[in-house]
């Protein structure tokens, strides 16, 4: 097939056409010195100060390699990380996509936890207290506004608060939610039920849950609901051993959209350091998004022994204090087992799969700065660069032509083949493209035209020892092949152990350069001699070469 030139050219069409694909498919992304990206400011969360000063910088120094390792697999191209002092990383993401899913994949990686779902027996009896607390700590505008939300149905009526503390949890939250509607409407008509609602600011907004030990909150009151359960107030009228979480997804009830809130243990008996591995998949029976997990062998026999203890129960698997899943344990569970995602797209498995996969620490990291990065090279300086690479490329067209003649027109034509290959490669690649890429890029287009230059001055040197012009022509190449393997092979080798051992930029560098060194390899070697032969097969033999 590499005899023929029907065969050469369908390799290098094919080739061509996979690059022109993947660059159209892909595209290029530009790095952070080309486009801008994320700047993010990490710090162990130690709110009590119980870490000493060198058990913090110890964490921080865990907690960049696995940061490092999450940003890898997370698919963010040349990040930046680096520490800061002794308690701080910064981490730097270029061409990220979607910013908000890559700051929430960086802030939930810091702290799994593995917790008990109680009854919600276990806060009733608190929540008057409570609910002092919140009204203790609010403005009389926000006690107006809130009244009209919370307020409880007058005497007579079946309140929202019969319905959570006399057998709530048996309710349907159809049920739950029409009761409450009825209520609002009732109290929004009387001055004085309105009134009431400042006494139960947290309560009013609760609804009987589908799932034991939860409580229903309307998508609206979440960020209400979640405000009162930071307050100070309210975290010291808490009871001791018991926390309060809301489940990541919303559930749907009719109309409305709905957020669990469940009860929990405060302290979990299981955090995510004891996991090793976690995938994400479908549940083969269902089709719905799963994460399957292992944990090591401490962690197994640990999550035996509780999971046999709690059968029938449901168990609470919280990443930064949000609920991802809450199962419920049916039997004993080894050193393995699934989370369920329900009809979640199999995108948010593969996060919280990576979350878990890439490690979780043993104490957890805060977000204390964000900002958007512009380019620092600015659009000037990029334009600049447009400029210099015309100019550039102009000035070795116009060497290769004038000092080689047709030669250098063929030269030419297999360095534009080799340009969309090195583009059509990063971009099957998904690197992104920064200044030290664009100078890898630079480097191995020099390397492709210095074969080319090898090759054309064996042909020369056998045309002057009066060679035929196909002999000439096949003999410069065989004779080129072993400097060009060499030189090529050296290159490479550096690119694989630069790939190896650096990190960021380095690593840009390393990938553009090994993907141009095979590029420049394949276009010096089979793009110019399949033109070559064209251009031989259409002249007579006793014409000389123009080169």
């Amino acid at each position: 097939m590499f005899s023929s030139l029907r065969g050469r050219f369908a390799i290098i069409t094919l080739v061509v056409a996979v690059s022109v694909w993947q660059l159209y498919t892909q595209g290029l992304k530009e790095g952070l010195d080309l486009q801008g990206g994320m700047h993010l400011v990490l710090e162990v969360d130690d709110p009590e100060g119980t870490l000493t000063a060198d058990a913090r910088a110890d964490a921080i120094d865990r907690a960049e390699r696995i940061i490092r390792t999450r940003v890898d697999e997370l698919g963010v191209e040349e990040p930046l990380i680096q520490k800061v002092g002794r308690d701080r990383l910064i981490v730097e993401l270029a061409g990220v996509q979607d910013e908000s899913r890559a700051k929430n994949i960086l802030d939930q990686a810091a702290f799994l936890e593995f917790k008990l779902v109680l009854p919600t027996t276990e806060i009733e009896p608190s929540f008057s207290r409570i609910d002092r607390a919140i009204v203790a700590s609010l403005t009389p505008e926000e006690l107006k506004a809130l009244g009209e939300r919370a307020a409880p149905a007058p005497t007579g009526n079946r309140s929202v608060e019969d319905l959570l503390f006399a057998g709530g949890d048996s309710s349907t939250a159809a049920d739950t939610a029409a009761a409450r509607q009825r209520a609002d409407s009732t109290t929004a008509a009387t001055d004085s039920a309105a009134a009431g609602a400042t006494g139960r600011p947290l309560t009013g907004l609760l609804a009987a849950g589908d799932v034991l030990g939860s409580y229903f909150v309307t998508a609206g009151d979440v960020e209400t609901v979640q405000k009162f359960l930071a307050l100070p107030e309210v975290l010291r009228a808490m009871p001791r051993d018991v926390a309060l979480a809301f489940e990541t997804k919303p559930v749907g009830v009719g109309a409305m959209l709905y957020r669990r809130l469940y009860v929990l243990e405060k302290e979990a008996f299981m955090t995510g350091d004891a996991l090793q591995n976690a995938t994400a998949g479908r549940d083969p029976q269902f089709n719905q998004s799963q994460v399957q997990f292992e944990l090591n062998r401490a962690g197994g026999r640990r999550f035996s022994d509780f999971t046999a203890q709690h059968v029938n129960d449901y168990l609470a698997i919280v990443l930064d204090n949000e609920v991802m899943s809450a199962p419920v344990i049916q039997d004993r569970i080894g050193a393995s087992g699934v989370i369920n995602m329900g009809a979640s797209p199999l995108d948010e498995a593969r996060d919280l799969a990576l979350v878990l996969r890439a490690g979780a620490l043993p104490f957890k990291l805060q977000l204390v700065e964000e900002r958007t990065v512009g380019p620092s090279l600015g659009q000037d300086s990029v334009d600049q660069a447009k400029v210099a690479g015309v100019v550039g490329l102009g000035l070795v067209v116009a060497i290769m032509i004038g000092y080689y003649h047709m030669a250098g027109v063929l030269s030419i034509i297999a360095l534009a083949v080799y340009t969309l290959l090195v583009l059509g490669g990063l971009a099957g690649f998904g690197a992104t493209l920064t200044l030290p890429g664009i100078a890898g890029i630079i480097l191995s287009m020099g390397m492709a035209v210095d074969a080319n230059v090898l090759i054309f001055e064996r042909i020369r040197e056998e045309m002057a020892a009066g060679r035929s012009n196909r002999t000439a022509m096949e003999e410069g190449f065989r004779h080129a092949l072993s400097a060009i393997v060499d030189s090529n092979l050296s290159t490479l080798i550096t690119a694989m152990v630069l790939f190896q051992i650096g990190t960021g930029p380095i690593r840009g560098f390393a990938v553009t350069l090994a993907v141009g060194v095979v590029a420049s390899f394949f276009s010096a070697i089979f793009v110019t001699r399949t033109l070559f032969v064209v251009y031989l097969s259409r002249r007579p033999a006793s014409d000389p070469i123009s080169i």
